[in-house]
């Protein structure tokens, strides 16, 4: 079992470190300008110097690949940031009093949050303040604000009926400096999983976005907005949809996979009821 959780965890690690060394290396290389439109180059197939080819404006692939990562990331970074800013306070608030109106309240407008998706969130900013890639990562924090809230909340109730949380209540410790010093700690492991869960659902919704016009503007390249090019060209070059297609779900895979290995990995309890519940090998019983 615990080589399963390994290669879970080496994969997703694996993928999340290209997506990121492309992202940082297109700040300093790239093979072409992603941005330079060549009538002359329209189409280009692989080869030359165009690793991946040429899309219907000429613009190098490759190019766009590299840069579309550092746009991706950098959405995903700022939107996983906005959610667990306003989420996990509000989570540990409600945890710490279960039994309170404020509790009741932060719950009731959480679930008020949840039943609007990023994209829904997205067209009322973008129709207000209009589309950009400012428009996508605020629709995407705030739409995932209810998950911090909600996980921060269940790991608290948990931490609150601990032993120390009542030697820390006897001892004469207020909430914020029981907050500070005994809840966030202790709850570190699961949001630091539910920050890579996040991030992968954010990665998704920026490429939704940009297909749809709500995300990344031109000519900054974007990994959704390179599909929504693609698709008039689908059957006669699909080479132009593959490459942002797999990339995304790269991204994605890499992303699920660190946050599956590392939940099992922070989580001892969890690994232990795993083992425990993994037939013997070779038939051997325990």
């Amino acid at each position: 079992m615990k080589g399963r959780v390994n290669v879970a965890l080496l994969v997703g690690a694996v993928l999340v470190a290209l997506v990121g060394l492309a992202a940082v290396v297109s700040f300093f290389w790239t093979p072409h300008d992603p941005t330079l439109v060549d009538a002359a180059r329209k189409l280009r197939e692989p080869g030359g110097g165009y690793l991946l080819g040429a899309d219907k404006f000429g613009r190098d692939t490759f190019s766009q690949l590299m840069v579309g990562a550092r746009t991706t990331l950098y959405v995903g970074i700022v939107a996983v940031g906005i959610a667990a800013v306003l989420g996990v306070p509000l989570g540990m608030v409600a945890g710490m009093t279960p039994r309170g109106w404020l509790s009741e309240l932060i719950m009731r407008v959480n679930d008020l949050v949840f039943a609007f998706p990023a994209l829904l969130l997205a067209v009322m900013l973008g129709a207000v303040y209009g589309a950009g890639t400012l428009t996508a990562m605020i629709a995407i924090g705030v739409a995932t604000v209810p998950a911090f809230a909600r996980v921060t909340r269940a790991a608290t109730l948990q931490v609150m009926v601990t032993d120390y949380i009542l030697a820390a209540r006897a001892a004469g410790r207020r909430r914020p400096a029981i907050a500070v010093r005994h809840v966030l700690p202790n709850i570190s492991s699961m949001l630091i999983v539910q920050a890579s869960v996040s991030f992968a659902i954010a990665i998704l919704a920026e490429a939704a976005l940009s297909f749809l016009g709500f995300g990344t503007r031109p000519p900054t390249p974007s990994w959704g907005r390179m599909l929504q090019e693609s698709q008039e060209l689908l059957f006669s070059t699909p080479r132009l949809a593959l490459w942002p297609g797999l990339a995304i779900a790269l991204a994605v895979l890499g992303f699920n996979l660190l946050g599956d290995g590392l939940r099992d990995y922070l989580d001892p309890r969890l690994r232990r009821i795993r083992e425990q519940a993994e037939p013997p090998a070779n038939g051997a019983t325990r």
